[in-house]
């Protein structure tokens, strides 16, 4: 078999291998199959199947660490969720198989998940697979290896990835994954990412290659090559070399070629992922995702809990700063102490982030009391800044909330266009901005981004989502207000600097992501950077964007970007 395949690049480099094609394809249980009767002992079937899912990967996820590990710790909480449970139970009672009961009983769940879209169309993946797993449990069939065995390095091959099938892998077992659906912000990509693996998503046709094809797939333009030349291997190989070696000559502060400071700033989602962020280089940290400390509970963290959380964040980056976002519940992330005020039909679109909390202000005031006390024991600089914020009122209150509780500094997400719209309104009153690229291009495109169909409306190259972070940029500046950028974006050393010379005053990112970046800007002048944007904006379609942002950027190829 060769040929070459076309998808979406989402984690850099070139891998090569042979392929491994992973499936879990199994047909629906019987729908007129009842069970034998004994509807208790049914029950507690399909429940021990879903418990027993639930204990493999909150196992997996506390082995895994790291971003993986969190987003297993979040698909033990949907098999453990106790609707789903009652669900199951009601459709037995009702003559259901336990596997057809619990086919169905996800099949509702996923059907409100798929309609829902945004965030919480994302989880339809990990929903399958929680769901797969439970019945290979109540058919007998293994579920703990789903990647085939063998040794590597190997290229993983499959329709879509589960975390539970990849957060455990390790660049010494797998040398790139390709896949048919997913997006540049789905699970496959954030933990090829954190893993530095080079990744294609949205490959049509992936699925096809025949078992143990030699496969060289590029991270970065998206080419997946079916049994390459040797000279393509040597090539890509080659080339890999010596990008490694030009990234880890270029250390210390990130910076621009002509001196102009860009701190560069690691996404986490707590105290676990320190030791990458500092192994990595980070100055600190851009996005803490406060929210994986409140995830899988019955009641919120205390107070002193929280306050320890924080602390230990804060006193990793001395005399650097620190940026926590305030709890984003809601959507995707709900929580068993904080319920929504009611039935939504799209909660992507309904009571998420600021606006939550500002149903439930004593969870705000009791996690800014924390922050305040950490802050007072730490030296790093901390910056407090809400979710979801849409308008200059809610800008306005969560800074008096801040202020009321001690803290300097307030600051805003830019994830909805309208946030972008009025920038200038909202840095009136915040002290800083930072965009969240993933979701301003999901709401500004009305994107689903899990669907593969749409991962070129994803794309962080499109203009008009330059546009609006320009829009934001200038709103910022106006006031005098830095703002920074925490989305994937800001992980592509090219759009780095194009987010520079748009007016990003510092770029966070997953840690592995760091030193392309730091090199990137290290080769290029602000003038560069702010000619690359101006040539990115003017262009007409995300790849004459990138193609004409890299003519005013001659040091990529230096580094093989």
């Amino acid at each position: 078999m060769s040929g070459t395949l076309q998808g979406t690049g989402v984690s850099p480099g070139a891998g090569f291998g042979p392929a491994r094609v992973m499936s879990r394809a199994a047909p629906p249980p019987p729908a007129d199959v009842p069970h034998g009767g004994d509807a208790g002992a049914e029950r507690d079937r399909a429940l021990g199947a879903l418990e027993r899912v639930a204990a493999d990967l909150q196992e997996r996820g506390e082995r895994a660490g790291g971003e993986g590990g969190k987003i297993l710790q979040a698909q033990a909480l949907m098999a453990r969720d106790p609707g789903l449970s009652d669900e199951v139970a009601e459709l037995v009672r009702a003559g259901k198989s336990a596997a057809r009961a619990v086919y169905e009983g996800f099949g509702r769940y996923r059907s409100m998940l798929a309609e829902a879209g945004g965030y919480l169309g994302a989880r339809v993946a990990d929903l399958d697979d929680v769901r797969d797993r439970a019945l290979a449990v109540l058919d007998g069939r293994p579920v703990a290896d789903a990647v085939p065995a063998g040794a590597g390095p190997y290229v993983l091959v499959a329709r879509d990835l589960a975390p539970a099938d990849t957060a455990l892998l390790s660049p010494d077992q797998v040398a790139a994954f390709v896949t048919e659906e997913g997006g540049p912000t789905s699970h496959t990509s954030i933990i090829a990412r954190a893993m530095g693996v080079p990744a294609v998503v949205a490959c049509p046709g992936a699925t096809a290659v025949a078992p143990g094809t030699p496969v060289l797939a590029d991270g970065s333009s998206g080419l997946v090559r079916l049994a390459p030349s040797a000279e393509e291997v040597a090539a890509a190989r080659g080339a890999a070399a010596a990008r490694r070696a030009a990234l880890a000559a270029v250390t210390g502060p990130g910076a621009t070629a002509d001196g102009h400071a860009v701190p560069l700033l690691a996404n986490i989602g707590g105290p676990q992922d320190l030791a990458d962020a500092l192994e990595h280089g980070a100055e600190g940290v851009g996005l803490y995702r406060t929210e994986f400390l409140f995830l899988g509970r019955a009641e919120a963290p205390s107070a002193e809990e929280q306050e320890a959380a924080y602390l230990e964040v804060l006193e990793a980056f001395p005399g650097g700063q620190v940026v926590v976002r305030t709890l984003d519940a809601g959507a995707d992330k709900p929580l068993a102490f904080l319920p929504p005020p009611g039935e939504e039909p799209n909660p992507a679109l309904g009571e998420r982030g600021i606006r939550l909390l500002r149903l439930h202000p004593e969870v705000m005031e009791t996690q800014l009391a924390a922050l305040a006390r950490a802050a007072s024991r730490g030296t790093a600089v901390l910056r407090v800044m809400a979710p979801m914020v849409a308008t200059a009122e809610e800008a306005a209150l969560f800074a008096a909330a801040c202020r009321e509780a001690g803290l300097p500094s307030a600051g805003v997400m830019i994830e909805v266009p309208s946030a972008a719209l009025r920038a200038a309104d909202l840095a009136a009153e915040a002290d800083f901005f930072s965009v969240g690229t993933n979701d301003l291009a999901q709401y500004a495109f009305a994107a689903d981004r899990q669907v593969g169909a749409l991962a070129a409306l994803h794309d962080a190259w499109q203009p008009a989502l330059l546009d609006l972070v320009a829009l934001a940029a200038a709103g910022a500046a106006g006031r005098d207000r830095p703002c920074g950028v925490c989305g994937e974006a800001a992980g592509d050393p090219v759009l780095a600097c194009v987010l520079v010379g748009l007016g990003a005053a510092s770029l966070s990112m997953s840690a592995p992501a760091l030193p392309a970046v730091r090199a990137a800007l290290a080769r290029h002048s602000r003038e560069q950077c702010r000619l690359a944007a101006r040539a990115a904006r003017a262009a007409a379609s995300p790849a004459q964007a990138r193609d004409a942002a890299r003519e005013h950027l001659p040091g990529l190829s230096e580094l093989g970007l």
